[in-house]
């Protein structure tokens, strides 16, 4: 394929998804929403996050199984109650490091 082939492509794919991401930001800034939506969407990034993470710190192996037991979950408690405690997005990402570090060292050895 030609090169203008690929950045007509790859142009393309960014307008398909840009457009639904700019309109119902751009038609929904101008009006007041309900509270009960405001609200919906707030949720929105934690089920994204949990989404994220569920399958990496609670399965293993290829097909997935369910696996409570790995140094993840191990790392994942403390970090999730350091975020909790200090809402630090540095500190959490630094204690997350650390507690992966420390329990792949000396519990999952």
């Amino acid at each position: 394929m030609e090169e203008y082939k690929y950045i007509l492509i790859v142009l393309g794919m960014g307008l398909v998804s840009f457009i639904p991401r700019w309109f119902p930001l751009f038609y929904l800034s101008r009006k007041q929403l309900p509270d009960i939506i405001i609200e919906w969407l707030e949720l929105i990034p934690v089920s994204i996050l949990s989404a994220l993470l569920f399958p990496a710190l609670f399965t293993k192996d290829n097909p997935k199984i369910i696996s409570l037991v790995s140094p993840e979950t191990a790392a994942a408690i403390p970090t999730f109650i350091f975020a909790w405690i200090t809402r630090s997005i540095g500190g959490t990402l630094i204690a997350g490091m650390f507690f992966y570090w420390a329990a792949g060292k000396f519990i999952f050895t």
